[in-house]
């Protein structure tokens, strides 16, 4: 990360009159010295002077606030602390000694203490912007981002100009996820320091958290033009261009930072994610690795090295970096998320759901995920809820909803009254599902409730293991009225007919994987066979071939999945890569064959052909060699012998 809160202390002397106050003009002399001195930076002689002074006098309380700041200076933190008690016993009314005690023993770890002097400094001084802005900085480091966040504006409230504490203001609004806010923040902070490159380095950073790369690969180029020797900029500007997939020029963004500093580690750790992005799995554990010597303590460094191992199918070592990770840093979050889904892939349901619990925490799963706050307590199956009123809510993708909503009968068994919110495109689909009280519109007003539970967290919730998956299918149903209106549509049956689904979503993280072009399956597919597709959606890039195909093609009528589930129910065999489609088919009882990827979602598990989640589902995999060629050449095989 870029972001470096502003530490330093303001240290007060309140020192400018204090000749006057002095008995004995030669006392007066070498007080005055002393304090010349300590302002032309000869700190020891300073020191030697003011202690001098005070073995004669040594209630002396300027001499005594002079030499608890050299001692601050020189981070000799006990004696500070001994001159600032003293001083504090001859005027305890004093705001700025209570602040240089509070920074002093804050440098001692001792927090609470310090907080407590910070409070008097406060008290003693009500618009005491320094003594508020260290306050904060303290806060900041306990990780007490609001606390902090006000003491800032608490300070800029009484100093309107106090750069610093925009600055640190900034930095917690970031940690705290309110980006808008920080970019203002940061603008406003650009007005004091225009040529410092820490400051773009950190709206960069922002701007990447709000998806506006354009602007933040801008603003690290701004941080390069004031610092061309910025090695932090260069990778942060190679991860930016990693996000828009400009690979050759993220790998050179990120060498040149390697080249300024070699021991960089975040930047040879950036540039393993390159190489994880473009494939060459070798180079990005060798980079990782490298990370890892240079920095051993380096978390994330662990949890990525996991990722290419868990794509490499290496689990047992995937799990174990990912441990290490979490060793390390415990609420690493994504650490944990990724352990979660390689227990889930090998099987380990028990343990995976529970690690997966850590997706709320995770930043790029969450924006995925939308966790939700309500102020009624999260269901994980602790607490009776007969006689009560549980909200189960969507998450993530349709297909995930089609595949949890299977345990509404569960929750509905425990003797609750079950409210189900769930996304409009399966309002239809899923009024008739068992169990369910109260169907909801994601977006419309919620009924009171008692309790609420993520449908993706009931698994968790239920102790789900691989023999006690509720598998009773169907537990989604075709409309008659639609079914009858989709016979006559299609027309009279002549050949098996099967539905064929071969892309999805581009949006999915694994779309490059999952998804094939019509052309690749269409070659493979017997001609002996009536060919419908069950997609709304077509990419530009297979609507020739579509159209010049016999494939039947219904998208502009799939107004919901009441239409499609229909159009399913009329099928003798669904063919379908990963998608929601799937799914769908899957929880209909459909006869349906799968397609996965060598690395396959976590819910297909590993070298299984069938899958304990939908009884009609048969799958079918790629070998290492990563290729759907095979896999359709096995399906086209099976079309033969099974039809």
């Amino acid at each position: 990360m870029n972001k470096k809160l502003v530490k330093k202390p303001k240290i007060n002397l309140n020192m400018g009159k204090f000749i006057n106050q002095i008995d004995g003009y030669k006392d007066a002399i070498k007080q005055q010295k002393a304090f010349d001195l300590y302002n032309c930076g000869n700190l020891d002689e300073a020191k030697f002077l003011c202690e001098n002074i005070l073995k004669i006098n040594p209630k002396q309380l300027d001499v005594l606030q002079l030499l608890g700041t050299i001692y601050i200076h020189q981070k000799q933190w006990y004696e500070a602390n001994n001159i600032f008690n003293i001083a504090l016993e001859i005027d305890y009314t004093n705001p700025y000694l209570s602040n240089n005690r509070g920074n002093v023993l804050k440098e001692l770890n001792l927090f609470a203490d310090a907080l407590k002097n910070y409070d008097e400094a406060i008290k003693l001084k009500p618009d005491y912007s320094e003594a508020f802005f260290n306050r904060g900085v303290l806060l900041h480091e306990l990780k007490r981002y609001k606390e902090a966040l006000s003491n800032y504006d608490m300070a800029i409230k009484y100093n309107c100009d106090y750069s610093l504490a925009y600055y640190n203001r900034s930095i917690a609004l970031q940690e705290l996820n309110f980006f808008d806010e920080a970019l203002s923040s940061y603008d406003k902070v650009i007005q004091f320091f225009p040529d410092s490159p820490d400051i773009y380095l950190n709206r960069g950073r922002v701007l990447i958290e709000l998806d506006r790369l354009e602007e933040a690969l801008d603003n690290y180029d701004k941080a390069i033009n004031l610092d061309p020797n910025n090695a932090e900029a260069y990778s942060n500007r190679g991860v930016v261009l990693n996000y828009l997939k400009r690979w050759d020029e993220s790998l050179f963004s990120i060498e040149k930072a390697i080249k300024l500093n070699p021991n960089f580690a975040a930047a040879y750790s950036n540039r393993g994610l390159v190489f994880f992005e473009k494939n060459f799995m070798v180079e990005a554990v060798e980079n990782f690795d490298k990370a890892i010597v240079l920095m051993p303590d380096y978390s994330d460094a662990y949890s990525n090295r996991g990722n290419v191992l868990k794509e490499t199918m290496n689990l047992d070592a995937a799990l174990t970096s990912y441990e290490k990770a979490i060793e390390i840093k415990n609420d690493n979050a994504q650490a944990h998320y990724n352990k979660a889904i390689t227990l889930l892939l090998m099987g380990n349901l028990g343990n995976g759901f529970l690690e997966y619990e850590w997706r709320w925490l995770d930043k790029q799963i969450n924006k995925v995920a939308g966790k939700r706050s309500f102020c009624k307590p999260l269901w994980l199956g602790s607490e009776v809820i007969a006689n009560k009123t549980i909200l189960l809510w969507c998450e993530q993708g349709l297909g995930d909803v089609i595949h949890f909503c299977r345990y509404t009968k569960l929750v509905k068994d425990l003797g609750a009254r079950v409210v189900v919110e769930v996304p409009k495109p399966l309002i239809k689909l899923l009024m008739s599902l068992e169990g369910v009280d109260l169907l909801i519109e994601k977006g419309r007003s919620l009924p009171h409730f008692d309790f609420h539970c993520p449908l993706m967290s009931l698994p968790l919730s239920f102790k789900t293991e691989l023999h006690t998956i509720p598998n009773s299918v169907p537990y989604i149903f075709s409309n008659i009225d639609k079914t009858e209106l989709w016979n006559q549509r299609i027309g009279k049956k002549t050949k098996k007919r099967i539905g064929l689904v071969w892309s999805g979503s581009t949006w999915h993280k694994n779309d490059n994987n999952r998804s094939l072009s019509f052309e690749n399956i269409i070659e493979k597919m017997p001609c002996n066979f009536e060919y419908i597709c069950l997609q709304k959606e077509v990419r530009d890039s297979d609507k020739t071939a579509l159209s010049k195909s016999n494939i039947k093609y219904y998208g502009e009528l799939l107004f919901d999945f009441t239409d499609t589930v229909a159009l399913c129910g009329l099928m003798d065999l669904v063919i379908s890569v990963d998608t929601s489609i799937a799914h769908l088919a899957g929880a209909l009882g459909k006869k349906t064959w799968i397609l996965l990827p060598y690395i396959p979602d976590w819910r297909w598990l590993l070298d299984r052909q069938t899958t304990p989640w939908y009884n009609s589902v048969k799958l079918y995999r790629q070998t290492e060699n990563r290729s759907y060629e095979q896999v359709l050449e096995r399906i086209a095989l099976d079309l033969q012998i099974e039809f």
